[in-house]
């Protein structure tokens, strides 16, 4: 098999990120963990939460494509950009599930996602270039913060909303299972105030993706 180029990575990546921030996103390869669970019967105020959760958890599979695509396009060993690449992979799946389940509550992703892949894929090339260890670092982080926050909304979703819980359970295993590759890949942990930025920034970016 052909070994991709750097010309081949840019234009996966450009084709990803154009659909990610865009749509309509690229297929999953796993069906989505709702299945044919019930669908839950939910007045106004609890379809508008759960609306909002789940377009911020698609915008984070945005920011995710993106910033798995600015590492791997400045990683320095074919071993760490592999990586990136198979983690990336798992996260469309996400960004389908979750394109999905809004679909189903008749709502939309955020109308902000092309400048939230822009920012991503900044930071996560910053990332790259600060060497595959750091890299790796901003990868476990990043994937603690999200399994906190998918947690939370976890607690938040109406009790009757099993397809969303659904999809946010296996979410979260994988994003535990992402950190656990970076950390055993030699990833070095970040500092406490870098963390603390990066919640800050998360934090922002799910107050307004809530709404927009």
């Amino acid at each position: 098999m052909r070994r991709l180029t750097a010309t081949d990575r840019l234009l996966g990546q450009l084709d990803t990120g154009l659909r990610s921030a865009f749509g309509p996103p690229p297929a999953g390869t796993r069906p989505s963990p709702a299945g044919e669970t019930e669908w839950p019967e939910l007045d106004e105020a609890e379809r508008r939460l759960t609306a909002g959760l789940m377009r911020i958890n698609h915008t984070g599979e945005v920011c995710a494509q993106a910033l798995y695509a600015g590492q791997a396009a400045t990683a320095r060993s074919d071993e760490v950009r592999d990586k990136m690449a198979e983690a990336a992979h798992e996260e469309e799946d996400h960004l389908a599930w979750c394109a999905e389940r809004l679909d189903e509550l008749g709502s939309q992703p955020s109308r902000l996602n092309p400048l939230w892949y822009a920012g991503s894929y900044t930071i996560g090339a910053a990332a790259g270039f600060a060497g595959d260890p750091w890299s790796l670092g901003f990868v476990e982080a990043t994937e603690r913060q999200v399994e906190a926050h998918l947690e939370e909304h976890l607690e938040r979703l109406p009790a009757q909303d099993e397809r969303s819980r659904a999809i946010l359970a296996q979410m979260k295993e994988d994003e535990a299972r992402h950190a656990q590759m970076a950390l055993d890949s030699g990833a070095t942990i970040l500092p406490a105030p870098v963390q603390k930025v990066m919640a800050l920034t998360a934090n922002i970016m799910k107050a307004v993706a809530f709404r927009l």
